[in-house]
């Protein structure tokens, strides 16, 4: 009778052994499975990431330089004090850096401000106010106005909207078709404070040069954010007073001289992985001493470290399970072998050879292994659920607690103005996109864990690594064992 056969009846006539083999091998496999599950999910989680929160780089004014050289001058200048004096980005060069590899669009912000001519801003206390109303001494401050604008290439790609803290509810946002027009997107609560719609006019007056007044078209009107804070204090302005442009429109306003610039140019990076060598590639395009660029990928870093964590963790699930498994199964095999001492003896009387014997010990541990396969594949995923939302759960308040210290004071969370991923205007004007998008790195953490035919391959390789080193540890016996002494035992 080959090995194959009696390992089948030896199986089905002891069916209370060979279940409670079944149940411990399954209990083995359904923990192995489950880390592996994990683990895979957490690649993915991680590979989406990159597709999901994105990195950038900004292109702006190299203020370090810029520090140095009003230094310097203060040294050397002892009539007058030198003041700051920062290059706006060419987009020239900004157009360079865009046809570089892994750079998939770009968005030049130009932030300034005008005054409302025929209509009421938020008043708030403290603020500049609209039309008629007065800032400081009795008059509007000198080169502030009391609307803030932000001129972008596409509010698509500031921050805010991307994150959909802030969102069109009326009409479209400013897009590339935009370029040259005087189309504006402008706040919810400062078209109902004036009873404006998608399609009515509205006039800006720039508070500078020959403060020209510039008749705008709404196309389109936003939700700002509803935790965006109102600053306070005197050239401050309600965040409902904050309009998005076309950056063409904003130099116009500032002044021909910064035709064809822009305050920062933010590009966004198809693979956060590659925003280095973007970085490096693009240090090469531009004058350093007048420009530089930053990085900011870490809402995909805040994710991989997340992900990487629950990674560790899930092979850790994987070795220590598979280890505690084997010995395990190698105790129930050792006495499984002791108790059928009779059996083997009868068999190498009858000249059947040792590693036929270890051979059927091994064909009825892989039948068992099968069934607790297709069992555990059953339970894999409640189980795999259950751990990878606690382990990301854990994880996610790791991370939050962490941004929160890094917001505090001297926590080191902030950010200078033109060097972070969003529009943040620079200047102390506040706006609607000025945030960052890094307050939801973390939603896209969520592990999507699905048992597949690969893994349950997988878990079948391990099953069986894990018999083959079982039975070999318990073999030792068998080799040893002399059929005379055993049959006389």
């Amino acid at each position: 009778m080959n090995f194959f056969k009696r390992a089948w009846l030896n199986l089905t006539a002891k069916k209370g052994r060979s279940i409670l083999l079944v149940l411990v091998t399954s209990a083995i496999m359904l923990f192995v499975l489950a880390g592996l599950l994990i683990r895979n999910a957490a690649d993915t989680a991680t590979s989406n990431a990159k597709k999901s929160v994105g990195a950038t780089v900004t292109l702006s004014a190299n203020r370090e330089a810029a520090f140095k050289k009003m230094r310097s001058a203060t040294s050397t200048s002892k009539s007058s004090r030198p003041k700051l004096t920062t290059s706006p980005v060419k987009l020239s060069d900004a157009k360079k850096i865009a046809k570089l590899s892994n750079v998939s669009s770009y968005n030049a912000t130009v932030s300034t401000s005008a005054n409302a001519k025929g209509f009421d801003t938020i008043s708030t206390s403290g603020s500049s106010t609209g039309d008629g109303m007065k800032g400081m001494g009795g008059s509007s401050s000198s080169g502030t106005g009391d609307i803030s604008i932000t001129g972008v290439t596409n509010t698509n790609s500031v921050s805010t909207f991307e994150s959909s803290s802030s969102k069109i509810t009326k009409g479209r946002g400013i897009t590339a078709s935009d370029e040259g027009t005087n189309n504006v997107v402008i706040e919810s609560e400062l078209a109902k404070e004036d009873s404006l719609s998608v399609g009515d006019t509205i006039k800006l007056k720039a508070t500078t040069g020959d403060k020209k007044t510039y008749t705008m078209k709404i196309v389109g009107i936003y939700k700002a954010s509803s935790s965006a804070s109102t600053q306070q204090g005197p050239g401050s302005t309600d965040v409902s007073n904050s309009v998005y442009t076309s950056y063409t429109f904003a130099n116009t306003v500032k002044g021909s001289k910064y035709k064809n610039t822009a305050d920062s140019v933010t590009f966004a990076i198809s693979d956060p992985a590659k925003v280095s060598s973007v970085k490096t590639s693009g240090k090469q395009l531009i004058n350093t001493s007048k420009y530089s660029l930053s990085t900011d990928d870490s809402s995909y870093q805040t994710v991989k470290s997340s992900m990487n964590n629950v990674k560790s963790f899930a092979d850790k699930i994987v070795w220590l399970v598979a280890i505690a498994g084997t010995i395990i199964l190698a105790l129930i095999v050792i006495l499984m072998i002791r108790e059928r001492r009779y059996e083997i003896g009868v068999l190498l009387s009858l000249g059947e050879s040792r590693w036929k014997i270890v051979a059927q010990f091994f064909a009825e541990m892989v039948m068992v292994l099968i069934v607790s396969v297709v069992l555990a594949g059953f339970g894999g995923k409640f189980v795999g659920n259950k751990l990878g939302d606690q382990l990301v759960s854990q994880q996610t308040t790791t991370t939050t607690s962490s941004t929160s210290q890094q917001g505090q004071p001297g926590g080191g969370g902030g950010a200078p103005s033109g060097n972070t991923g969003g529009s943040k205007p620079s200047g102390n004007m506040p706006s609607g996109g000025g945030q960052t998008g890094n307050a939801s790195a973390t939603t896209d953490t969520n592990l999507d864990i699905n048992v597949t035919v690969m893994d349950l391959v997988e878990l079948g390789g391990f099953g069986l690594a894990i018999m083959f080193l079982s039975i070999m540890l318990a073999s030792g016996g068998i080799l040893r064992l002399q059929p005379k002494k055993v049959l006389i035992d």
